[in-house]
C-alpha cells in the first residue's frame, strides 16, 4: 500500500482491536448476566451495560475514526490487501450506522435490553405476559426509531433484519418460507398420521445431571471443542457466548428425565463454538476475522446437531457410550432404533425442542409475527392470541399457557427482531454444505462410524470458519457448494428421510 495509507491504516487498526476488547468485556458481562449473576444484581447490571455501551458508542463515531476512514480510500485499491481492505470495508459501515444514532437510543436500548430480559425470565417463570408486554412493547419501538436513523431508505423490519442478515430482506425470506410452508404442513400432516411411530420408551426415565454432563463433554471434545479456549455451564436458554475465540462461552439446560434435549444442545452450541474457536489465526481482534452472517453460524450449529448427530453413522458410533452412560435405559436398544427414536417427528410448544421438520414452522410464525410489529398491523397485546392461532395452524396444537407459547424465547427481551429468520435459513445452508462434504469427502460416514468427526470440522473450518467477512454470503455459498441458497436441498433431505422413518409413500 501507499506510505501514507500504511501509518493511517496501522492507526485504524489499533483503533478496531480495541473497540473488539471492549466488545468482548460487553460478551462477558452478557453471559454473566445469564449465566451466574444475583438475581438481586439485574438492576445494576443493565446500568453498566449501558455505560459500557454508551463508551464504545462514543469511540466508534471518534472523530479521529472518521478521519481516518476520510484519509483512506473508497476503493479496493492503492495495494491493500484482501484481508486489509474488508477491515476498512467493515470498519466504514460500522462507523456510517454509528454516527446516525444518538448515543442516548444507544444507551437506552442497552439498558432496556437488559432490564428486560429479567422482566421475560420473571414473566416467564409466572406465566404472566402483560408482565412483559410493556417492555417488550418499548423495545419495538425504540427498534423502529433505530432503524429510522441507520437505514432511513429501508423499512423498519428489513434494516432488524439486516443487522444479522446482511443484504437480506423480506422480499428475499417471504418466498422461502412460503415454499416451506407450502411443503412442509402437509408433510407434518402425513407423519401425524402414519400408522408407525418409532419406540422412544427408552428415552424416558431418570438421568443423572452429573451423567449428562459427562456425555455432553465427551461429545463435545470428540467434535473439537477445545475447553483451555472454553466452557460449558448453564441458563434459562442454551446459548453460545464469550469474549474471544480463546474464550468461548457455551450453555445448556438439564432435565432429569430427558437428557436428550441437553444432549442436542451442547451439540448445537459446540457447533457455534468450533466457529468462534476456528476464526482465522490473524486479526482475531478485528472485523475480518468475524462471523459472516447469523444464519452461516445457524448453519454450523445446525449441521452439527442435525446433519451429523441426528444420522445413523453418529447413531451408530455413539450408542455404545451412551449405553454405558444410562444402562438402566439402554439395554437391548439398536442403533437403527435409536436413530429413529432421536429422529421422532411430532409437532410440539417449544421451539428448542422442536425436530428440525416442525422447528422451521415455528420460525415463520415468529417472522410473520415479527412483521406484523413492525408495520403496525399487530399490537403487542394481540400477540398471544395471534400466536396460538399460528400454532394451531401450522402444527396443529395450542398452548395451553403463555409460558408455553409467546413467552417462550429470550431473543425479543433483547431485541432481538429480525434474527428468528437466521435459524431457517441456516437450516438450509447446513443441507447444501452437508451435500458438499459428501461430494468432496464420500467416506464421511465412515469416518463418522470410525468416531473421527476431526476431519469434518477441518473442512469445515477451512470453508467457512477461517474466512471470516472475507466474502459475501452468495459468493461464500457458492463457493462451498456450487449454488446459491436452495430451500429445495433442505426439503429434499426432509422429504426423503422422514417418508422413510414414519413408512410414507
Amino acid at each position: 500500500m501507499k506510505e501514507g495509507f500504511k501509518e493511517d491504516y496501522f492507526l485504524l487498526v489499533r483503533r478496531l482491536r480495541e473497540n473488539s476488547r471492549l466488545g468482548g468485556i460487553m460478551g462477558i458481562l452478557h453471559w454473566d448476566q445469564e449465566v451466574i449473576m444475583p438475581e438481586g444484581a439485574s438492576e445494576s447490571r443493565a446500568q453498566q451495560i449501558g455505560a459500557l455501551a454508551g463508551v464504545l458508542h462514543e469511540k466508534i463515531i471518534h472523530p479521529e475514526m472518521g478521519k481516518l476512514l476520510d484519509r483512506l480510500p473508497m476503493a479496493d485499491e492503492n495495494g491493500f490487501t484482501h484481508f486489509e481492505w474488508c477491515n476498512i470495508r467493515e470498519a466504514r459501515r460500522e462507523f456510517n450506522m454509528a454516527t446516525r444514532i444518538p448515543k442516548t437510543l444507544v444507551t437506552e436500548l442497552a439498558e432496556l435490553s437488559s432490564r428486560a430480559h429479567q422482566v421475560w425470565v420473571k414473566a416467564r417463570a409466572e406465566n404472566k405476559f402483560s408482565d412483559f408486554a410493556p417492555v417488550l412493547k418499548r423495545l419495538v419501538d425504540l427498534k423502529i426509531k433505530w432503524a429510522g436513523y441507520v437505514f432511513p431508505q429501508m423499512q423498519a423490519y428489513d434494516a432488524n433484519i439486516d443487522n444479522y442478515e446482511r443484504g437480506t430482506t423480506q422480499n428475499d425470506i417471504t418466498p422461502v418460507f412460503d415454499k416451506l410452508k407450502a411443503e412442509l404442513i402437509p408433510l407434518i400432516k402425513s407423519i401425524k398420521e402414519s400408522g408407525y411411530h418409532p419406540d422412544t420408551s427408552f428415552l424416558s426415565g431418570q438421568f443423572p445431571v452429573d451423567k449428562q454432563e459427562a456425555l455432553g463433554r465427551q461429545i463435545s471434545e470428540d467434535m473439537g471443542f477445545q475447553f483451555d479456549k472454553g466452557r460449558m455451564d448453564v441458563s434459562v436458554h442454551p446459548f453460545c457466548g464469550g469474549s474471544h475465540p480463546t474464550d468461548v462461552r457455551i450453555t445448556t439446560r438439564y432435565q432429569k428425565d430427558n437428557f436428550i434435549e441437553s444432549l442436542y444442545a451442547v451439540i448445537h452450541e459446540t457447533g457455534h463454538g468450533l466457529y468462534e474457536q476456528g476464526r482465522m489465526q490473524n486479526g482475531r481482534d478485528l472485523p475480518v476475522s468475524e462471523a459472516l452472517t447469523m444464519a452461516i453460524h445457524e448453519s454450523q450449529s445446525l449441521f452439527w446437531e442435525r446433519m451429523i448427530a441426528q444420522g445413523r453413522p453418529f447413531c451408530l458410533r455413539y450408542l455404545p457410550l451412551i449405553a454405558d452412560t444410562f444402562p438402566n435405559n439402554f439395554k437391548n436398544v439398536t442403533p437403527e432404533s435409536f436413530y429413529e427414536a432421536v429422529n421422532v417427528s411430532q409437532p410440539s410448544f417449544i421451539r428448542v425442542q422442536a425436530d428440525e421438520v416442525t422447528y422451521p414452522m415455528h420460525v415463520i410464525l415468529r417472522y410473520e409475527l415479527e412483521k406484523g410489529l413492525f408495520d403496525g398491523t399487530i399490537r403487542v397485546e394481540d400477540l398471544p392470541g395471534m400466536w396460538n392461532a399460528k400454532m394451531k395452524e401450522y402444527l396443529g396444537i395450542e398452548p395451553p399457557t403463555d409460558t408455553l407459547g409467546v413467552l417462550q424465547d429470550t431473543h425479543w427481551s433483547g431485541g432481538a427482531f429480525g434474527y428468528f429468520p437466521s435459524y431457517t435459513l441456516g437450516a438450509i445452508y447446513a443441507s447444501q454444505f452437508y451435500n458438499a462434504l459428501i461430494q468432496a469427502k464420500p467416506d464421511t460416514e465412515k469416518q463418522i462410524e470410525a468416531g473421527n468427526l476431526a476431519s469434518i470440522r477441518d473442512w469445515l473450518g477451512v470453508k467457512i470458519h477461517q474466512q471470516g467477512r472475507l466474502l459475501s454470503v452468495p459468493v461464500l455459498v457458492k463457493q462451498v457448494t456450487g449454488g446459491i441458497l436452495n430451500p429445495d436441498h433442505f426439503l429434499d433431505y426432509l422429504k426423503n428421510k422422514y417418508r422413510q422413518i414414519y413408512r410414507l409413500n
